[in-house]
């Protein structure tokens, strides 16, 4: 590992190899410049709830937070990056920025572009407006902005503040989010995490005093489908469809993300990108290996 003075290198506009910066040092707190620069970004939009929480968390580790986030909700856009479209950039304020595009682009804009000087020290994903777990991580855009930071070379957490638990009329609580956020950041900054790495952290859909522990989970999986379109008809008669989530609880193994949710606990799961199974790729050595096998009818 290398450590955080090392990391930081003055930006040049020329583009960045894959993890050019290297990562995450141990002990990263302690490394840190006197002004650490952070990157906030969202999948909700500029101006989402979630988006102040962030900054709130932000501004407890630094005076030099910059905010570059949709111009528009890209919920489920995962890393979509925008190629068959002009990217607008609109600057709201000072450090702060929206973008017409996707979480990824407002990452890779913000590094390469929209952020002066030196590049960000750490960028924070979120808060999302609803849980990001299990399979949900694949087609999260607030855990993808964390994976284009992690991508380019800088740490990367993504937080999620769970929702519709207590019902859908329940208001979201915000203030678990804000409450628990910088200890849990804090934390992680100060251990450290492997370079090819991100950190999903989830919050539970209950108010602070209601919140019984923080446990380090693994990725679940649902033991069912709970995305669903529904048909509709336009006043002309055409169809159209809306994609909406069930509210049906699985039944995860202790030691999950959803288990820490279901039971209010603070998920946090260490992510990675490499989606290979290598369980099956010994399995396949021995029967797709060498000569390209035969087709049918051969």
């Amino acid at each position: 590992m290398v450590t955080l003075r090392q990391v930081r290198q003055p930006k040049t506009k020329a583009p960045l190899a894959p993890r050019a910066r290297g990562l995450l040092p141990y002990g990263l707190i302690g490394l840190l410049p006197s002004r650490m620069r952070i990157l906030c970004t969202n999948d909700d939009g500029i101006h989402a709830t979630g988006l102040a929480v962030l900054e709130k968390i932000a501004r407890l580790f630094s005076d030099d937070v910059w905010v570059i986030a949709p111009e528009m909700e890209q919920s489920g856009a995962s890393r979509a990056l925008t190629l068959a479209a002009p990217i607008r950039v609109r600057q709201v304020a000072e450090k702060r920025f929206a973008v017409l595009g996707t979480p990824t682009d407002c990452v890779l804009l913000g590094v390469e572009h929209l952020i002066e000087g030196a590049a960000p020290d750490l960028v924070l994903s979120g808060v999302n407006r609803g849980q990001n777990l299990a399979e949900d991580v694949t087609f999260s855009g607030t855990i993808a902005g964390a994976m284009q930071g992690m991508q380019l070379g800088i740490p990367a957490i993504a937080l999620s503040q769970a929702r519709g638990f207590r019902g859908e009329e329940a208001p979201i609580p915000w203030e678990t989010a804000e409450t628990y956020g910088p200890g849990i950041v804090g934390t992680l900054l100060k251990h450290g995490w492997p370079k090819d790495v991100v950190i999903n952290v989830n919050f539970p859909d209950a108010p602070p005093n209601e919140v019984r522990a923080v446990e380090t989970t693994f990725q679940g999986m649902r033991d069912h489908h709970i995305i669903y379109a529904d048909k509709r008809t336009d006043p002309r008669g055409g169809a159209y469809f809306w994609l909406g989530f069930r509210g049906q609880l699985s039944n995860p193994p202790d030691g999950s993300d959803l288990r820490a949710i279901y039971e209010n606990r603070i998920s946090v799961t260490p992510l990675h990108i490499d989606l290979t199974h290598m369980e099956t790729v010994h399995a396949l050595k021995g029967v797709l290996g060498g000569a390209p096998p035969k087709g049918p009818h051969e």
